[in-house]
């Protein structure tokens, strides 16, 4: 109720009480004008009471309200698969597990690929020649180191493929979760999707993280295949000018 009204009633009330005071006629009852006017302010005061109990209740519906939605989590989440995303690529790039898994472990890997102390030390780069059975080993060695070559290759060009994929479907996923955070109703949706957010700014990197990997491993497979060939030409030159003439060539077939 507004304070204008209040006044204007407690006006006419007050003017009312004020000509009940009259004196009274013959056969007409008296009214207490003092009695009736304390009455009016009592009902305006409770009036007064109830408008503000009702002002109180408003605002209390609008907190709950503000709760709801503060504790409301977005209606629906997209998130980008991470998991299956980078399970995926790492199929794509990792050649690694391959060679673990075919020779045992990194170790028997990396041993195949040796040194000039080794080749020197060889019987294939001295005058009594290669068996058959080092012979065999020498170009399995050579075999292998060319094919990891072309794997570690080919992973990094499926790894670039698989991404140029995704590029498309990623950047459709990180435009609803942006317009889904800018309509967020409340606290607690805006939260969800920040996280959102941020799971799919760590699935790129991690993305970003598997091509770097796949690109150092076809690097470092070139680089042991090449110091493992230097490694034989160096050791074979050797062999060749501690000698003083051409090795037999067929007995020292290693080169």
């Amino acid at each position: 109720m507004r304070r204008t009204n209040v006044a204007a009633t407690v006006a006419l009330m007050l003017t009312l009480a004020g000509g009940a005071s009259m004196p009274a006629h013959a056969g007409i009852p008296v009214i207490d004008a003092g009695n009736l006017t304390q009455n009016i302010m009592t009902a305006i005061e409770e009036v007064a009471q109830t408008a503000k109990q009702i002002e109180q209740y408003q605002t209390q519906l609008q907190q709950y309200e503000n709760m709801l939605q503060n504790t409301a989590a977005p209606a629906a989440y997209i998130w980008d698969q991470a998991q299956s995303t980078i399970n995926g690529l790492m199929n794509a790039t990792n050649t690694l597990n391959y060679y673990k898994n075919q020779l045992g472990s990194i170790d028997a890997y990396l041993g195949k690929f040796q040194d000039v102390a080794y080749y020197k030390s060889s019987p294939c780069f001295s005058a009594a020649g290669c068996t058959a059975a080092e012979w065999a080993a020498m170009k399995q060695n050579q075999a292998l180191a060319s094919e990891s070559q072309k794997k570690a290759n080919d992973a990094l060009f499926k790894g670039l493929n698989q991404q140029q994929d995704n590029l498309q479907a990623d950047a459709a996923t990180l435009q609803r979760l942006q317009s889904s955070a800018q309509g967020a109703s409340g606290q607690m949706q805006a939260l969800g999707y920040a996280n959102q957010l941020a799971s799919n700014q760590a699935n790129q990197l991690l993305q970003i993280r598997a091509l770097l990997l796949a690109q150092q491993n076809a690097v470092a497979s070139k680089m042991q295949a090449d110091a493992d060939r230097e490694a034989r030409q160096q050791a074979a030159g050797q062999a060749m000018f501690d000698m003083g003439s051409p090795i037999n060539r067929s007995k020292a077939k290693g080169y």
